[in-house]
């Protein structure tokens, strides 16, 4: 089956800039996404159309295909009880990164200083102002549920938690 508008993706990704390895999926579950349903960058989703399973390539990501560029500027000192990590009751550190939920929807932001109540965040994304190649393996391609295309979304082996 080729990758097209309504049908759910499983893939696998390397997250290079230059050189320099930024993230990789090996080792973890794969993501998955409802492909047409706006869950990844535009030009990422196209580069996955007519794609199968087993395929691999590349996508090269400008900042304003991704994450934009950086603004100066944009920090904010933020209560830690607002900050979002991988474990309840993080301890926090500069250098960090964390989720916090705005008006905006949630934002990555990196810790800059923290202190005993507060941080100071950088509100960049930290991958705002990157160059970013993506390489991919396809893992899996499927027909969206009619649950998946009500929600927006994919719904992973254990179904829908909302």
């Amino acid at each position: 089956m080729q990758i097209a508008k309504d049908s759910v993706v499983e893939f696998h990704y390397r997250l290079t800039e230059g050189t320099d390895l930024l993230e990789d999926s090996a080792g973890h579950d794969p993501l998955l996404y409802l492909h047409g349903a706006g869950g990844l960058f535009e030009t990422m989703e196209l580069a996955f159309v007519g794609k199968t399973v087993g395929d691999k390539f590349e996508v090269t990501l400008t900042p304003d295909q991704s994450y934009g560029e950086r603004r100066e500027g944009a920090f904010q000192r933020i209560p830690l009880k607002h900050l979002q990590g991988l474990n309840p009751g993080q301890k926090w550190a500069a250098g960090m990164t964390a989720v916090v939920e705005s008006n905006q929807g949630r934002n990555e932001v990196t810790l800059i200083k923290v202190g005993r109540f507060n941080a100071d965040c950088d509100l960049n994304h930290p991958f705002a102002g990157k160059t970013l190649t993506f390489a991919i393996e396809v893992v899996s391609v499927r027909a969206a549920t009619e649950d998946e295309l009500s929600h927006g979304h994919a719904h992973a082996k254990g179904g829908c938690e909302h």
